[in-house]
């Protein structure tokens, strides 16, 4: 917590009728008298706050909509939120205010560079569901005494036309760090040419295969 607003609580946690000294709680907190007083009587307010472009409950609704996207695997990108934030301040605001809004908000979002994802595929896209996978598979190799040489592993690689590659992208801290979320979602409709690649356990490799 910042010094003077420790010592404005500090003054606060006092009762009514309890008397304190502002001189002592300055010099406990190591903060200016002048300042202190006149910031508990609220004549002025914190210079961050003076700076800000939003109002803090402003940047609070900004916060939750993004959370609220990234909910919906729509993470924003940074030039979004420079949009958005200009629309509610009704001024523009930089691309260093963005660099401040993140970092002030820093428990609650985090920006990542992220691939989109086919909405197909997104649904699929749980630790729950990979883990359960795991499980069975490790299950069935030692029900079965599948050997490492019958074990195969199989990936393509798509290229599609006029979809863009990797992204920075704004996320809920929370559900980031817990994987509810870790990528967005695009179109997926448009054709592609896929390159696929198949991996043997024992380490073995087939040669790629390429399909237009």
């Amino acid at each position: 917590m910042d010094p003077i607003e420790a010592a404005i609580a500090a003054i606060d946690a006092h009762g009514s009728g309890e008397g304190f000294s502002y001189t002592k709680i300055a010099k406990e907190f190591g903060v200016v008298r002048s300042t202190l007083i006149r910031r508990h009587k609220e004549l002025t307010q914190p210079r961050s706050d003076a700076h800000r472009k939003l109002h803090p409950d402003q940047e609070k609704e900004i916060v939750q909509y993004i959370q609220g996207l990234t909910a919906k695997r729509l993470p924003p990108t940074r030039a979004i939120i420079r949009s958005l934030a200009s629309s509610v301040a009704g001024t523009n605001v930089s691309e260093s205010w963005v660099n401040r809004f993140l970092k002030r908000n820093s428990n609650h979002l985090i920006s990542k560079w992220i691939r989109g994802m086919d909405r197909a595929r997104h649904r699929a896209d749980s630790g729950v569901k990979y883990k359960l996978y795991f499980d069975l598979l490790h299950k069935k190799i030692e029900e079965y005494k599948i050997r490492p040489g019958d074990i195969y592993n199989m990936d393509e690689k798509g290229f599609l036309i006029g979809v863009t590659g990797r992204s920075k992208r704004v996320f809920s801290r929370r559900m980031w760090e817990k994987k509810e979320v870790t990528t967005g979602v695009q179109d997926g409709s448009r054709e592609w040419i896929s390159i696929l690649a198949c991996i043997c356990a024992d380490r073995s490799v087939l040669p790629p295969g390429i399909i237009y």
